[in-house]
């Protein structure tokens, strides 16, 4: 536990006010509607809202996340997430344009403007709650896992008196300032948290242990887990870690923030803008500064932990395994003795490499469930000095507020758009949604936190919904440009993914798919896609297309274009409906090929920003010219695409 200075409390107290004073201030624009509420009156500007995208990502959770996977499978094991930017690029030049011209309140409503009829009522009324609650709130458990986390290894606190004090804070900003507040809010804490996460990586990686990145990357427990791209020798790392990633994981799976074909509170934002430029405007920039620049502060605090909370070596962790195991068979003949107790969790804790973590926070500084690799972030920051601890302190804070409020906001407005007013009170006034998304607010805050209280590591929910939404991806994908695609489609995959999953993760299953059975581990999530996949396409093949009136509305107002549409504009010009407005080119092809040009340009960025940090000077001059002349050709490729792209 560490005790703050009057400048650190200064830090965190003055940012506490301005966070506040910016609620109140915009409380009364916000009350006024559920427009403003929740998309703050469609006004806002590109900047704002991508760095509002960005400070939204910036949560407490993601630091945490991003030090387990370091100092489990090395920098190449972030792979797991920055494949996603495939998808945040796609959006970027193909399905920005068509969100903000759907003019939805949530991206939920777009089922009952792509869909009709009975299954699309019910599956705008289901989804609002499977993502709105369920996800949601998963999601949100974990950003509050980590706050837990963070603030008992650094002041010391109880996780229920953490959780009780960030939650009525973040509750009471949330349902009083609404989107406008969150927005301008997010304006603020992203600077405070990026110059938190630049300042902690700036100091640990020049404390004494650690002595500078030249000794860093040297060091004996770092040197094997540097490289950006997993060792080529092992094939099954090489699928985990990359293949699966960007082959299959991208396009396949749904997840909060990379969606694919956009949605969520990144569709949120781009919903809110003043207009298309200003939603791809936002998006692309969010994509840039969430992949290629922002990692580096959190990783390079992730390795300098390596140095100060050493895993044990692979022959300690092996014979802790077979031991701990062992323990586990006497444990189910007799009860063990409170001596035989400690030294089973002493063998586990050797088995996961953390003795030295588990050392320096016992289990009366740190819950013992609480304790694992993503522990380190923490552990590091209490290694900073006055002022510059206040600061990263308030920069935490920062990210989870800012990704809690996003959360809040987002999760209500489908509780009041897509289910309150249409199962519940079609006529409900405006007053009165205004007060259900106050009141979900609080709801949602309140299930997250019991929730957090039960979990024990980031990266289990990251699994877990990423399980969860595998093979719907496609789905989301597909359905503005194939109009065979219907509400039935959507209803089998969503419970197909979740049922397929519960089993494949039934242990059982999991022995099947283990080493010593008959397919790899890896495998189980391949298995879980390729089955989803084929029972949406089985149903949407065996049930009715959607009426021809429905897919006319769509098409005229949207006008997505391509061959997936043929049909459609057949059957339209049978019944003499002019539904095709737009006559440019399409624009899809041209948006897929400034998306492959955009993810060198950024995966660019993102290595050449690492080789330079590591010193590998020639290979950082090289990913730097690799960048300038992506950024060129993107340059030409959108002056010749936006008279058809906006």
């Amino acid at each position: 536990m560490i005790t703050l200075s009057k400048l650190d409390l200064i830090l965190i107290f003055s940012f506490f006010t301005i966070t506040l004073v910016i609620g109140i201030v915009v409380s009364k624009k916000s009350g006024k509607n559920t427009s403003e509420f929740f998309l703050s009156g469609r006004n806002m500007p590109w900047w704002l809202l991508g760095l509002s995208m960005v400070a939204t990502t910036f949560s407490t959770d993601t630091p945490n996340l991003v030090t387990d996977i370091v100092r489990k499978g090395g920098v190449s094991g972030n792979w797991a997430w920055w494949a996603f930017l495939i998808t945040g690029l796609l959006t970027v030049f193909v399905y920005a344009k068509l969100w903000r011209k759907s003019n939805v309140n949530t991206d939920i409503e777009f089922y009952d403007l792509r869909y009709g009829g009975k299954p699309a009522h019910f599956l705008r009324g289901f989804r609002a709650l499977y993502l709105g609650v369920i996800f949601n709130v998963l999601a949100m458990s974990g950003v509050t896992l980590a706050a837990i986390k963070i603030s008992q290894v650094m002041l010391g606190l109880d996780p229920l008196y953490t959780v009780g004090i960030a939650a009525l804070i973040t509750v009471i900003f949330s349902a009083v300032g609404g989107f406008r507040g969150v927005v301008y809010t997010d304006f603020v804490l992203f600077f405070t948290a990026m110059v938190g996460a630049i300042g902690a990586a700036y100091y640990c990686v020049n404390l004494p242990e650690v002595n500078g990145v030249t000794n860093l990357i040297s060091h004996p427990q770092v040197v094997d887990k540097i490289s950006l791209l997993p060792d080529f020798n092992n094939t099954e790392l090489v699928i985990v870690l990359l293949i699966i990633p960007l082959a299959v994981q991208w396009w396949s799976s749904w997840y909060p923030g990379g969606e694919p074909g956009g949605g969520g509170y990144i569709a949120q934002r781009m919903l809110a803008a003043k207009n298309e430029n200003h939603a791809i405007g936002a998006t692309f920039f969010f994509n840039i500064m969430h992949y290629a620049l922002r990692p580096w502060p959190w990783i390079l605090v992730a390795l300098a932990s390596l140095v100060l909370y050493p895993k044990d070596d692979v022959n300690t962790m092996e014979t802790a395994k077979h031991n701990y195991v062992e323990m586990q068979k006497l444990e189910e003949t007799r009860t063990l003795t409170e001596e035989e107790k400690k030294q089973m969790d002493t063998y586990y804790f050797a088995s996961e490499g953390l003795t030295a973590i588990r050392e320096a926070f016992p289990e009366e500084k740190v819950q013992k469930d609480k304790i694992g690799h993503d522990l380190a972030y923490s552990a590091m920051l209490t290694r900073l000095p006055s002022g510059l601890l206040g600061l990263v302190l308030a920069s935490l804070i920062a990210a989870f507020m800012s990704t809690i409020s996003t959360h809040l906001n987002w999760g209500s407005s489908y509780i009041v758009n897509d289910f309150y007013i249409q199962q519940i009170n079609k006529n409900a006034s405006e007053k009165e949604l205004v007060r259900v998304g106050r009141i979900s607010t609080a709801t949602l805050m309140l299930i997250s936190t019991v929730l957090a209280l039960k979990l024990t590591n980031a990266k289990q929910i990251f699994d877990y919904i990423i399980m969860f939404g595998a093979g719907t991806g496609l789905i989301f994908i597909l359905r503005w440009f194939w109009w065979r695609i219907n509400a039935w489609s959507e209803i089998s995959g969503m419970f197909a993914s979740g049922i397929v999953s519960i089993i494949f993760n039934l242990e059982s299953v999991n022995l099947a798919l283990s080493e010593a059975g008959p397919l790899p581990g890896w495998s189980k999530y391949l298995l879980v896609v390729a089955i989803t996949t084929i029972i949406w396409l089985t149903v949407t093949f065996l049930t009715k297309p959607e009426d021809n009136n429905v897919l006319f509305t769509f098409y005229k107002k949207i006008q997505p274009g391509g061959p997936g549409w043929n049909a459609t504009l057949k059957a339209a010009a049978q019944q003499n409906q002019d539904i095709k407005t737009d006559f440019s080119t399409w624009s899809v092809p041209s948006g897929i090929l400034a998306m492959l040009v955009g993810c060198v340009l950024i995966y660019g960025v993102l290595f050449a920003t690492g080789y330079w940090i590591y010193g590998q000077y020639t290979l950082a001059i090289i990913l730097t010219i690799v960048v300038i002349v992506a950024t060129f050709i993107l340059n030409k490729l959108w002056k010749r695409i936006k008279n058809t792209f906006l």
